[in-house]
């Protein structure tokens, strides 16, 4: 769900996929629905849609994966495309990878990063250094035994706060500020502690104004 004040030929929708790509489109292609909506983007079989957002054309893009790897580059190196477009290469991935996350960093924000084993950590967004659209990426989290594979990012401040949701159903509540800020080439700390074979499977920022 994307809140819209006013379709121009100014914004674009920007959206990528689990398999990496990405693709922007303008947003007056969105201005006259249909009773059965529009075609956004189309997807290869197998692919699904995990973020969406509103732009101006000049943001930079993070895209995060399961593999704790991260590419930062410029919007610019996205071409406008029609609808029915599949769109392009965002992140370049290996076997068993995918997207779990779009991101639009803000220099004065952090990435909060967070494991299926419950472990998590916050990063200076101006650490993730800046890539080429459909590199490999940089490491956002270190990926081992004990943390498991990455199971959410999204970009915080300090005075917010996350919603982490096991597969058991169990749903805690913490203050971002309570989890220190380190290096992107780090493990984490223990943001929530599971139970035998408890696994995390989802983070939701909550903003100040909301809490």
């Amino acid at each position: 769900m994307v809140p819209v004040e006013e379709y121009d030929d100014k914004h674009f929708i920007l959206m990528a996929t689990r398999a990496g790509t990405v693709k922007k489109t303008v947003l007056t292609e969105f201005q006259n629905q249909r009773k059965g909506g529009k075609r956004a983007i189309t997807l290869e079989e197998g692919d699904e849609l995990v973020g969406t957002t509103i732009t101006d054309g000049s943001k930079f893009v993070m895209l995060v994966t399961n593999a704790g790897k991260a590419a930062h580059f410029s919007e610019t190196e996205v071409r406008s495309m029609g609808r029915t477009a599949k769109g392009v290469r965002g992140i370049k991935l290996e076997k068993d990878q995918y997207v779990i996350s779009l991101i639009i960093p803000e220099e004065e924000a952090s990435i909060f990063t967070v494991s299926e084993n419950g472990y998590g950590k916050r990063s200076k967004s101006i650490d993730f250094r800046k890539t080429r659209r459909g590199a490999k990426g940089v490491i956002a989290m270190q990926i081992s035994e004990r943390n498991g594979q990455l199971i959410g990012a999204a970009q915080v401040s300090d005075d917010d706060e996350l919603m982490l949701i096991s597969d058991k159903g169990m749903l805690v509540r913490t203050r971002v500020a309570e989890v220190n800020i380190i290096g992107r080439n780090t493990q984490g700390v223990t943001v929530i502690r599971l139970k035998d074979s408890e696994k995390l499977i989802s983070i939701a920022p909550i903003s100040e104004e909301f809490i």
